[in-house]
């Protein structure tokens, strides 16, 4: 099969949240045809207006024209029905880091893809890859796609195979990646956490486990990581910017694919999950956000 750099040119995006809203817009700024869906009138209203105000943002900033933000915003479509979904070239999962949630939306996208040619991509953070192939009938066409927030502006993306990965899949897959969406590519194999969260999570759950030991204050750790190592954020502000759900998850997979101890989840960490204190987007975690802040 010969492939180029616009072999790619329709996409579905399942999820218009913090991170779909953001794979969404930077696929429409590079002028692509992306269809969003999400669950009902009320989430797309809420994807569109996530995708609107952050094009606002770019242009505030001079990083768009006004004409460039037009011309994005024509290039994207929501719907509510998976269906609409049988001419896209590629669909992009970005649902909640939930796996049995996101084993639905594949066998659902395998469903309505039927394009045999059709590429699906997960922007999980944390699962392997090859669960989720297995739950569709082409296991060949899927591969792991994922970005980071805030999607428009890190150019960072983690590609990952499975072990039953087609080449011609991976090909195109790269091309998108690379010179589609001009991000720049890292290769991970397929193990839980690819290679960012391997590195990153366990750092924050160290962190958590100092706070919640009472060996320093929140801020304390934060502000030694910023001023002794020069990180641009301390680990409990990160895992705040991250979502103490989705950080939970993380550390969930990366413990049940290595069993050990250091990986496992710390109590404090479940316990804010439970009561809804996730961070930035619900106004509390580590620290407090005010109203208006949360992402």
């Amino acid at each position: 099969m010969t492939t180029n750099t616009t072999d790619v040119r329709t996409v579905g995006v399942v999820g218009c949240g913090l991170m779909g809203s953001g794979i969404a817009e930077l696929c429409a700024r590079r002028g692509l045809a992306t269809l969003v869906y999400e669950v009902d009138a009320r989430a797309v209203e809420a994807g569109r207006g996530r995708i609107e105000s952050s094009l606002a943002r770019a242009v505030e900033r001079g990083k768009l024209t006004g004409d460039d933000r037009n011309a994005a915003l024509k290039q994207v479509t929501f719907t509510t029905d998976l269906a609409d979904f049988a001419d896209r070239d590629l669909a992009i999962e970005a649902v909640p880091e939930d796996e049995e949630l996101k084993l639905r939306v594949f066998a659902g996208l395998d469903e309505a893809m039927t394009r045999p040619d059709a590429l699906i991509a997960s922007n999980t953070s944390s699962i392997p890859i090859m669960k989720l192939a297995a739950a569709t009938s082409r296991p060949g066409q899927v591969v792991g796609l994922h970005f980071f927030n805030p999607v428009p502006v890190l150019d960072l993306v983690e590609l990952v195979p499975s072990l039953v990965t087609a080449d011609a899949a991976w090909e195109r897959i790269r091309a998108f990646a690379a010179d589609t969406l001009g991000r720049h590519v890292i290769v991970s194999q397929d193990r839980a956490g690819f290679v960012v969260n391997s590195l990153l999570v366990p750092y924050v759950i160290a962190a958590i486990r100092m706070f919640e030991s009472g060996f320093a204050a929140a801020q304390d750790i934060d502000e030694g990581m910023v001023r002794g190592c020069a990180h641009p954020m301390g680990p409990l502000r990160l895992a705040d910017h991250i979502g103490l759900d989705t950080t939970l998850a993380v550390a969930e997979s990366l413990y049940a694919e290595f069993r050990e101890p250091h990986l496992a989840p710390p109590a404090l960490l479940q316990r804010m999950v439970q009561a809804g204190h996730l961070g930035r987007k619900t106004g509390v975690g580590f620290y407090k956000y005010p109203a208006g802040k949360a992402a």
